[in-house]
């Protein structure tokens, strides 16, 4: 692998964990928002 098709691999992977990061925390936040809506029931 060249220098430069790995610092496209990392580039790429490092993208991918941040969006699984954030799809992760959506659904926290959902979760959480569902839980306090139901406590208010």
């Amino acid at each position: 692998m060249t220098p430069e098709e790995e610092t496209e691999y990392k580039r790429r992977q490092r993208s991918r964990s941040l969006v699984m990061g954030l799809v992760l925390l959506f659904f926290a936040v959902l979760f959480y928002a569902i839980t306090i809506v139901r406590m208010g029931d």
